[in-house]
């Protein structure tokens, strides 16, 4: 059987590669070695070094731990912003129909 190989947009790939840049960034600013910085998220230093890389196959719990512990801003500048832009969404989220429904085909009853 084949593997499917999955494909990644150019904005997907660029935006993985910025976040990983910048985790190596604040790593290296704050004089941290690969092993030091794997230990304290609790993973190898080889995958460490593909979060650095941007590689899509990583979790983006592990990116965004590596990240968080370096003071990389995660979608906001400010972290304690998170908890009420969570809040933002879930309230739009609120207004919109539980299910989305394919529209139905429009019957075509004219002879």
């Amino acid at each position: 059987m084949a593997e499917h190989v999955r494909t990644y947009s150019r904005t997907t790939r660029e935006a993985l590669q910025l976040m990983g840049g910048q985790v190596r960034l604040a790593r290296k600013q704050r004089k941290m070695s690969e092993a030091d910085l794997a230990a304290r998220i609790g993973i190898a230093r080889s995958t460490l070094q593909l979060i650095e890389k941007g590689h899509p196959k990583v979790e983006i719990g592990l990116m965004f731990e590596a990240a968080t512990l370096l003071g990389v801003p995660l979608f906001v500048e400010e972290p304690s912003r998170l908890a009420s832009q969570i809040e933002r969404v879930g309230d739009k989220l609120a207004l919109l129909p539980q299910s989305i429904r394919r529209p139905r085909k429009e019957v075509n009853d004219d002879f």
